[in-house]
This record gives structure tokens, sequence and C-alpha cells, in this order.
């Protein structure tokens, strides 16, 4: 059994390479801290982003939104004066509406994802990492921003000052988020290649998600997003800077110090190994780069591979 800790698009492939190695030994805990309402519709970005990548149904070029998707809602909202900001496709607005419906019924996001994920054959289970709403607030000279707001609306031009998640002290871990990193059969937890501050950071502000992480008694290792001092994709690396921090797959592991066994970086990176073990870390060095799905099942087995070295390596000691 595993745990994977996710949020947008780089955590959605490796969650993908994850569940082609061990399939419905897996468990992956999303972010929903970007979660939005639009056009009156419970939008869930990175839940979606996940679902739709591990039931293979994912547009390819984005990453994120649906294959052969088209667009004749957002045009004609758009042409009766509509925000046209926020890029809803025809078939993603399904998701949109049925999860809308039922939540207004009193259903929780967690049970509904594992109807959608049931329904589009995904045998992985995709938790939300908490039922109760948080929201990502992006700080900002300019002042605070809804996350959509500053990602999509601002495509991430404001410098940012600092986040807050509003909604988290309420917040709870899930019984099903519990119930996963507490598995007898547990062995290994991987923090995916995903934003630390706006994909992962929400997830770990959920009250008592750390000290699960930590009883778990398996190893947790974190995979950098950062490869050759800038990110693959996404704003990681503009917000390290503007943050006054150094782009670089060693500062992503002084950012997890505290909570993983090792660190998991890009061979472009490898002169950063004996910085990175001196902050008494391990460090696995292999292509972290995902082109393709055999990538991401290669670098799912080469996570598998590190998780078994540290429980070798905390036996022998």
């Amino acid at each position: 059994m595993i745990v994977a800790l996710a949020g947008g698009v780089g955590g959605a492939k490796l969650a993908e390479g994850l569940a082609a190695v061990v399939s419905g030994d897996l468990s992956v805990v999303v972010n929903t801290g970007d979660d939005f309402e639009h056009f009156g519709l419970a939008v869930s970005p990175d839940l979606d982003t996940v679902m739709y990548t591990l039931a293979g149904i994912a547009n390819a070029e984005t990453g994120w939104g649906l294959a052969g998707e088209t667009w004749g809602f957002l045009d004609q909202a758009t042409r009766l004066g509509g925000p046209a900001w926020f890029r809803i496709g025809d078939r993603d607005l399904a998701t949109h509406v049925l999860r809308t419906e039922r939540l207004r019924r009193g259903e929780n996001l967690t049970s509904i994802t594992a109807d959608l994920c049931r329904r589009l054959g995904i045998k992985a289970r995709i938790l939300p990492m908490s039922d109760g709403p948080v929201r990502t607030v992006v700080h900002t000279p300019e002042g605070a921003l809804a996350f959509q707001e500053y990602f999509v609306r601002r495509r991430c031009e404001v410098a940012v000052t600092g986040f807050t998640f509003d909604g988290a002290d309420r917040a709870r871990p899930t019984e099903e988020v519990r119930s996963a990193l507490q598995h007898p059969a547990l062995a290994a937890i991987v923090i995916c290649p995903s934003n630390p501050f706006v994909s992962i950071d929400p997830i770990l502000a959920v009250p008592g998600l750390k000290d699960l992480l930590r009883e778990s008694r398996v190893p947790i290792m974190a995979v950098s997003p950062i490869i050759g001092g800038a990110a693959v994709k996404g704003p990681a690396a503009k917000m390290m800077r503007e943050l006054g921090r150094e782009v670089s797959a060693a500062t992503v592991a002084a950012y997890y110090r505290d909570l993983v066994d090792g660190i998991v970086i890009d061979e472009a990176d490898a002169g950063l190994a004996s910085h990175i073990e001196a902050m008494e870390m391990a460090v696995l060095i292999v292509p972290t780069l995902m082109r393709s799905s055999a990538d991401r099942r290669a670098l799912a087995l080469g996570c598998l591979d590190f998780a078994r070295d540290l429980v070798m390596k905390a036996v022998a000691q």
C-alpha cells in the first residue's frame, strides 16, 4: 500500500506512474485548497486533474482538462456576458454540475469523488485532503488574492509575499485519509513533485495530517519539482525567488527536512547530493522529468525501490 500526496499536473503524472505499478494499492491525498466556485459550480481543479489523469482521459498537451474537449458552453456564456478567464469545457462541465448538485444534497466531497472515480474505472483511491473547505490565499504587494484569481486570472504575474489557508484550522483529515495513513500494509508515503507552497502545504496545513504522516512509521520521500534550477511547470520557481529562496532541489529538500526521510532529485542536480545528505536526508538520483507514461512508471518504480532501501538502512542501524 502506497500513499501519495499530490496537487496539479506534476503530482498527477507521478500518481499515474504509481497507479500503473501498484494499481489498487494506491491512495492519493489531493490538495483541495485551490477549489472555488465558478458559474455557481463547485470546481476542484487538482482533484479533477488527478482523476482525469488516472482515468487516461486528461488533455496530454495541457495536463489539465479533458482530451478532445469542446467549448460550446464557454463560447455561448462569454457571448452572453459571462466571464471567460477560467476555461470550463463542455465535458468538464458535467463533472462540476454533478459535484455541485450532490454537495447541495448533503453528500461529502470524498464520497462524490469515489463514485466519480468508480464510474471512470479508476482503481486507486483519490482522496480529498479534507471534506471541510480550505481555500488558499496568495498574499501580494497588491493585497490578498484568491488562488484562482492569482493563478489563472492574473496568470501568476503579481509577486507573492506569502500564503495562508483559510478554513484549515477548522478542517480535519477524513476517515478515508486517516485509514490510508494507518493501513497495516502501508509501505511508503510519496510527496509528489507538486508545488510545495500551494499544492502540498495546504494538505499539511490540515490539523493532524502531519502527525498522521509521522506516526505512520514508514519511509516518507519527496520528489523535487525543481530540476536544474527551474520548475518543470507552474510558478514554483518564481515563488521561490520572490520569497527570497534559491531555486534549487536543495531548497526543496530543506523545506521538507523535518518531515521526510529522503528526497528524489534529477540527474541534473546530482551535484547537490552531498549538500542534501549533510541535512541528514537520503538522496536518490534518477531521471525525474516525466515526458511519457514510461517515464512516469520508471520514476514510480524508483521511488518504491528507494523506500525499500530506506527500510533496509533503518533496520541496519
